[in-house]
């Protein structure tokens, strides 16, 4: 989803994509691919009919991450807003081979629209807020010792965290995948993914801690008799009444087994999870009905692409770099682009609230002032040097740099040709193309090679 805000309006562009970010603080020009809905969302009034008529009824859930169906025309999640569906064009008859077309029959409001096409949108923005989230880590490609995901019972804390809500696929109870029995004994696995230098992620995911205690805690308020089995390296609660919570998740009965599960196995219609409890310095095995792994967050796909786009940099894990990570959390090297939640780092749920925020006021502070203050040291072109050869265009990480046409005095009259030019909105004067510079036509403001000189002369007397 892609929101655009204007001052006094707000747009709201929803199911979309940014197709392209050009400009610089203040004024930047985003296009954004507005896709084919095939719903009118002008006429729809979100009643439903169309998606419980539709026949084509037993396609994967994305929301409920395939614990769940959806049809084939559907809305994305319960609580979207507006609350209004889209048509699957893969997975729709009508669409697929011109046969169906019931929603389009029993639409009270006419709201069906078969021929709708994607459509491109160009908008002026004074600022862009990076807000992509993250995706969990796929295990089932390198956690072989797991069942490389062959195993129904075996979820993730995300699918578990379907199964427990309301709005989810079982209405909140819990329920093994497999059969749609009640488990009475569920076994929590930290760190999948997380803190592992060989097939996994090098980082702590921070948030895993606070809702494994809180999974295991569901488990015994919601199953009578139920015991949650909690293997862990660490337990981690850096956060206001984060240990208390821990705490109480002990007290209702979880039992923390510190040590890493080295196998799962099928024993039966059970679970045989094979470890070591390094406090006692012995091996264990435990046999749980369901299997729940906490697993690594991730980059959102694509995000390193869409860093590209909009022109700033991402860091050895493939989250977005932000400008400092003490005095400039929320924003980026280039100037009007701001960070929030989990596209910078992993986070829960209070931290992405806060930097949210102040991500929010800082574009407010933007917009408060009737003039913008630039970076002093920038690039800047001599333009009798500059040779046209376009070397520098593709260094600046902040595509700074473009080509334009000058013209000079030739033998025969004026001349046009191409140099370089500098964008001082965009430049954040780090010198990159001043070093790629063939013809040395290129010179960081302050900084210049007299400057220089001039500096070493003076303390040399």
């Amino acid at each position: 989803m892609v929101a655009v805000a204007q001052h006094p309006n707000i747009k709201m562009y929803t199911y979309s994509e940014v197709e392209a970010v050009n400009g610089y603080i203040g004024n930047f020009t985003v296009t954004i691919r507005q896709k084919a809905k095939y719903v009118d969302w002008d006429k729809c009034n979100g009643c439903g009919t169309c998606e419980t008529k539709c026949p084509t009824k037993k396609l994967k859930s994305e929301f409920d991450l395939g614990l769940g169906n959806r049809t084939a025309i559907y809305k994305a999640f319960p609580q979207a807003v507006p609350n209004k569906p889209v048509i699957d064009a893969e997975n729709c008859r009508k669409l697929k081979n011109g046969k169906c077309g019931v929603c389009e029959k029993i639409c009270p409001t006419q709201a069906i629209n078969f021929d709708d096409k994607d459509e491109l949108i160009t908008e002026n923005v004074g600022a862009i807020v990076m807000a992509t989230g993250f995706d969990l880590f796929d295990w089932t490609q390198t956690y072989g010792e797991y069942g490389y995901g062959k195993f129904p019972d075996v979820i993730t804390g995300l699918q578990f965290e379907r199964l427990v809500n309301a709005s989810g696929p079982t209405g909140g109870k819990i329920k093994r995948p497999s059969d749609g029995k009640t488990p009475q004994s569920v076994a929590f696995i930290k760190c999948v993914g997380s803190r592992d230098d060989t097939k996994g992620k090098t980082y702590c995911s921070r948030a895993c801690c606070m809702y494994t205690a809180k999974h295991s805690l569901q488990v015994l308020e919601k199953i009578p008799g139920g015991e949650a089995y909690v293997f862990y390296m660490d337990v981690r609660t850096a956060g206001k009444n984060y240990e208390e919570f821990y705490q109480r998740s002990l007290n209702a009965g979880a039992k923390y087994i510190r040590g890493r599960v080295s196998k799962i196995y099928p024993r039966g219609d059970r679970l045989v999870l094979k470890s070591e409890d390094t406090l006692l310095g012995m091996p264990i095995e435990v046999e749980a009905d369901l299997v729940v792994l906490a697993t690594a967050m991730e980059p959102a796909r694509g995000a390193e692409e869409i860093a590209k786009l909009v022109g700033f940099s991402t860091d050895k894990d493939g989250f977005f770099q932000e400008a400092h990570p003490k005095l400039q959390p929320v924003e980026t090297f280039t100037g009007g682009v701001y960070l929030a939640g989990a596209c910078q780092g992993p986070k829960d749920i209070p931290d992405t609230v806060a930097q949210a925020s102040g991500a929010a006021v800082k574009v407010a502070m933007l917009f408060s002032k009737p003039e913008l203050s630039t970076q002093p040291m920038v690039s800047e072109v001599d333009v009798s040097k500059c040779s046209g050869c376009e070397f520098c265009v593709p260094i600046c990480p902040y595509q700074a740099i473009s080509m334009k046409q000058v013209e000079e005095r030739g033998p025969k009259g004026p001349i046009t040709r191409q140099a370089a030019a500098v964008n001082e909105g965009l430049c954040q004067g780090c010198g990159a193309c001043i070093s790629a510079c063939r013809s040395g036509a290129l010179n960081l403001k302050g900084f210049t090679d007299e400057q220089i000189l001039a500096e070493v002369d003076a303390l040399c007397l």
